[in-house]
């Protein structure tokens, strides 16, 4: 081959490639997105804004970087029980948090998150992913502009910090305490004055003598806020919350127009997180408990049967009380407690009975 030729084979070839370049970097940059996920938790608080920052990790590494999710902890960019709205508006993208923190917007939310004397986290599991609940969150949420699915679980919780024994309904009459969601409206029925706060607003509320008692999570993230520094007496169960779901969602105009793969990876980046974050709280949750007891002198208490069947028949009351508001209330909570119904069965002779026969008196590790 002559040079001229070469070198103008070469030249040639090389329009070509730049050209093919130009055209091709531009629909890369195009297939990339930019969400936004505001949290109702404060920024890298353990095990709730912590698993925000996951979600958003694994939707960025499943999807190889096409997704990109920027986080906004709460009053980063909305305030935190303001990320309903913005995501519903599109103000944000996508939000975590927790759904009985919009129940002014519907009751219904509340069934989603945790409800008194409810589901437990394995159970709130099989409702909505194989009894129905998905469908009936997408009908409710849906009329907000959102797609919701289930994104983290703490467990069961703890019943809270009081500074005084609760030994009868008569130590809740009047009590200033911090409970969001139903459990807030049950402890209202018995006589407390319950308020919803969001949390890196309760220690201050606590120390300042705002409230007399509140409800966070469990031992690893009490611990964590500190708590025992301005509360004595440390209940349990948690009644009002079983197993509390948090939650995800997506404005429903960017969740359309999503392709059904990116879908699927942010569906399935939830379902991860949904189990490790549970798992994180269940592994962390009983050393939390022992620093809070052994070097913080901590009491534990147990609330009484009496206030537990006191508080449990409040709650049956209230829980059907709300449902009766309206049609859409009315069919999520009928959907639960047919639900509720069943699992406790399998409960009484499953995980149950296994946990009562734990419990003989045999030895089975030398630390017992």
């Amino acid at each position: 081959m002559k040079r001229r030729e070469f070198l103008s084979g070469a030249a040639a070839t090389g329009v070509g490639a730049a050209a093919t370049a130009g055209l091709a970097t531009p629909a890369i940059a195009q297939d990339r997105r930019e969400l936004k996920l505001v949290t109702t938790w404060p920024k890298n608080f353990p095990g709730l804004g912590t698993s925000a920052e996951r979600w958003a990790q694994r939707i960025t590494a499943m999807s190889g970087g096409r997704l990109t999710v920027k986080v906004f902890a709460a009053g980063e960019l909305v305030p935190a029980f303001e990320a309903f709205d913005a995501v519903s508006a599109g103000t944000a993208d996508m939000y975590h948090g927790a759904e009985y923190y919009w129940q002014g917007k519907s009751k219904a939310f509340n069934f989603f998150a945790a409800v008194p004397f409810g589901l437990t986290a394995t159970e709130i599991n099989a409702w909505i992913y194989h009894a129905g609940g998905q469908q009936l969150w997408d009908e409710l949420s849906a009329g907000f502009n959102i797609k919701p699915m289930l994104v983290a679980n703490t467990g069961v919780q703890m019943g809270g910090w009081f500074n005084k024994e609760i030994n009868s309904l008569e130590d809740y009459k009047g009590l200033k305490i911090r409970m969001p969601g139903l459990g807030g409206e049950v402890l209202r029925r018995i006589g407390a004055a319950a308020v919803s706060l969001p949390g890196g607003e309760i220690f201050p509320a606590l120390q300042s003598g705002a409230i007399d008692a509140t409800e966070w999570v469990g031992p690893w993230n009490d611990l964590a806020f500190g708590f025992y520094k301005v509360t004595k007496y440390y209940y349990y169960p948690g009644f009002h919350e079983p197993g509390t779901a948090l939650s995800g969602g997506v404005n429903l105009d960017v969740w359309n127009s999503l392709s059904d793969e990116d879908k699927a990876i942010i569906e399935a980046a939830a379902a991860a997180e949904n189990d490790y974050t549970l798992a994180e709280f269940n592994a962390r949750n009983g050393d939390a408990l022992a620093t809070l007891i052994n070097e913080h002198g901590v009491e534990l208490r147990r609330f009484s049967d009496d206030v537990l069947t006191a508080i449990g028949t409040a709650a049956g009351e209230v829980v059907a009380e709300v449902a009766a508001g309206d049609a859409m209330t009315q069919k999520v909570y009928d959907s639960f407690v047919d639900f509720r119904s069943k699992a406790i069965g399998w409960a009484r002779i499953a995980d149950q009975a296994y946990w009562n026969a734990r419990e003989l008196p045999y030895t089975y590790a030398a630390k017992e």
